[in-house]
C-alpha cells in the first residue's frame, strides 16, 4: 500500500472526525463551535470527490481506496450523525436507520465476496445519492444557526437527512434484492 495524494485525502476524512466532535468540547461559544463543526465537515467531505477525481486523474486508483473511500465516508456519517444525536439535533430512530444500514450492507458485501458474487452488490447510484444527501446534510444540522431570509439551518438538514434515511431504505432493499437474486442464481446451478 501507498501513500498517494488520494489516499491521504481519503484518510483525512478518518482523521478530521476527532478534530469535529473536539470542537464541541473547547471553550467556545456554541455558535462558534457550530460554525467551525460545519466548516470542518464540509472542508472533509470534499475530499470525497477530491480523492476519486486525484486518483483517477493521476492514474493512481488502487483496491485499497476503492475499499477505504466508502469505509472513510461511513466513519465520517456515523460518527457525525451520532454526534447530532448527542447535541440533540435529530431523532435516534434516523440515525438507528443510517447507521443499521451501513452495517447491514457492509455485512452483506463481505458474505456476498467471501462466495464469489460481490458483483452483485457493487455501488450504485442509489447509494451515492443516498451518501450526498447525508453530506448536504449533516453540514445544516451542524450549524444550526439562522439562514437567510429568515430561516433555520435545522430545517433544511432535517428535511435532507430524512430524505436520506428514505434512500438508505430503498437501497438497502435494491441491495438484498440483487443479493437475493445472485444467491438464488447460484442455488439454481
Amino acid at each position: 500500500m501507498s501513500l498517494t495524494l488520494p489516499t491521504l485525502l481519503t484518510l483525512s476524512r478518518i482523521a478530521a472526525i476527532p478534530g469535529i466532535v473536539l470542537v464541541f468540547y473547547l471553550p467556545t461559544g456554541v455558535t462558534q463551535a457550530n460554525t467551525i463543526a460545519a466548516a470542518l465537515f464540509v472542508l472533509f467531505a470534499l475530499t470525497d470527490w477530491l480523492d476519486g477525481y486525484l486518483a483517477r486523474r493521476l492514474g493512481q486508483t488502487s483496491a485499497f481506496g476503492a475499499f477505504l473511500d466508502p469505509v472513510a465516508d461511513k466513519f465520517l456519517v456515523c460518527s457525525t450523525v451520532l454526534l447530532l444525536v448527542h447535541l440533540q439535533r435529530i431523532d435516534v430512530f434516523v440515525a438507528l436507520i443510517i447507521i443499521g444500514r451501513e452495517i447491514a450492507i457492509s455485512a452483506l458485501r463481505e458474505w456476498m465476496a467471501q462466495i464469489g458474487a460481490a458483483a452483485s452488490v457493487a455501488v450504485h447510484m442509489l447509494g451515492k445519492l443516498k451518501t450526498s444527501l447525508q453530506m448536504l446534510a449533516i453540514p445544516f444540522l451542524l450549524y444550526d444557526g439562522p439562514l437567510p431570509p429568515g430561516w433555520h439551518s435545522r430545517l433544511p438538514g432535517q428535511i435532507l437527512l430524512w430524505m436520506a434515511a428514505g434512500l438508505t431504505i430503498w437501497s438497502m432493499v435494491y441491495y438484498m434484492r440483487k443479493a437475493s437474486l445472485a444467491i438464488r442464481t447460484r442455488l439454481g446451478q
